[in-house]
């Protein structure tokens, strides 16, 4: 089977992705964790190619932080299979989630995740055409062993498309085991966000105009500590772009949550955020991105200044059967 791999190997590919960022947090007033993130990741990938179907990569995505430690000691591998064809889309490995998980909500997957944890580890099936896109994934963070615990995320989404309506979902579960010598104790961590919204961008004169509105749940218990805990509320977001302008704001009202990898805004009853982003340059396979965010939590404001660079350059080479 090896064998035959090899000889029907079409194309050599090549890609280097570089990510730069600039990220100040200033939360205090709302008691959550204040920080700095500057750096730069590296990820560059070869592979191999066969007729766009079946494609196998090796890499690496190496952080540099400003002013830490040199970024040997964070460097991720980057290996995995990809199929393609006929709108399935299937990844095996340590593969980038830039692309994948992009539309994921902050209140389940926060943003620091592209900083420091670029890949999924494990696997990802997605099905989509002009109306339906529906996938699953599953990102094993962690193996266990005597000190370390055993944690893996499985996560599914999607979206249904009529006219100018739309429906979507996204749901994660997060278990997070024991060691090998039994010291803690097990904790499941779910959340799910429903919204039905209204695609607009045809009917005004702007880029993109969407509203969603919905709910936000999520399950947290520690077997043997306490049950489970169940809290829920309203969500709704609105966005719209117009040539290098973006605008976006989400409003959440109910119960706290403790989403492990979600923003912590939603430990708050009630959060609204407000975005507001300017990409001054968008051409070929460089972009650049300001945006400065408004955290609204009851009696404070906090704010957030991001500067992100993307730089993305790839190629091929053909391979004679």
């Amino acid at each position: 089977m090896i064998g035959y791999v090899v000889k029907a190997q079409q194309l050599f590919e090549w890609q280097m992705r570089a990510f730069g960022f600039a990220d100040n947090r200033e939360y205090v007033k709302a008691g959550l964790y204040s920080q700095s993130i500057l750096g730069i990741r590296l990820a560059p990938e070869v592979g191999f190619s066969l007729d766009s179907t079946h494609r196998i990569r090796f890499g690496v995505n190496f952080l540099q932080e400003f002013g830490a430690k040199p970024f040997v000691d964070k460097v991720y591998p980057t290996i995995y299979y990809n199929y393609e064809h006929s709108g399935l889309s299937f990844y095996l490995g340590a593969f980038p989630r830039q692309d994948l998980l992009d539309t994921y909500p902050r209140s389940i997957l926060n943003d620091t995740l592209n900083y420091y944890r670029p890949n999924i580890e494990g696997l990802f099936f997605r099905y989509r055409n002009a109306t339906v896109s529906q996938q699953i994934w599953i990102d094993w963070t962690s193996r266990q062993t005597a000190v370390d615990r055993e944690q893996f995320m499985v996560g599914l989404s999607g979206k249904v498309k009529t006219g100018i309506f739309f429906f979507t979902h996204y749901a994660t579960m997060l278990h997070t085991a024991n060691t090998l010598n039994g010291d803690y104790p097990v904790r499941d961590n779910a959340s799910l966000l429903m919204q039905v919204g209204v695609d607009l961008s045809e009917r005004w004169r702007l880029d993109s105009l969407t509203i969603a509105a919905g709910g936000l749940a999520s399950l947290d218990r520690i077997r043997s500590v306490y049950g489970s805990r169940t809290p829920k509320g309203f969500i709704a977001d609105i966005h719209a772009a117009y040539k290098a302008w973006v605008l976006h704001d989400t409003f959440y009202k109910g119960q706290a949550h403790d989403i492990l990898f979600g923003d912590r805004f939603y430990t708050k009853d009630t959060y609204n955020r407000l975005d507001l982003g300017w990409r001054p340059f968008r051409t070929g396979n460089v972009e650049g991105y300001f945006m400065l965010s408004l955290h609204f939590t009851p009696g404070e404001m906090s704010n957030q200044q991001v500067f992100q660079l993307r730089y993305n350059l790839d190629g091929h080479v053909r391979i004679k059967r």
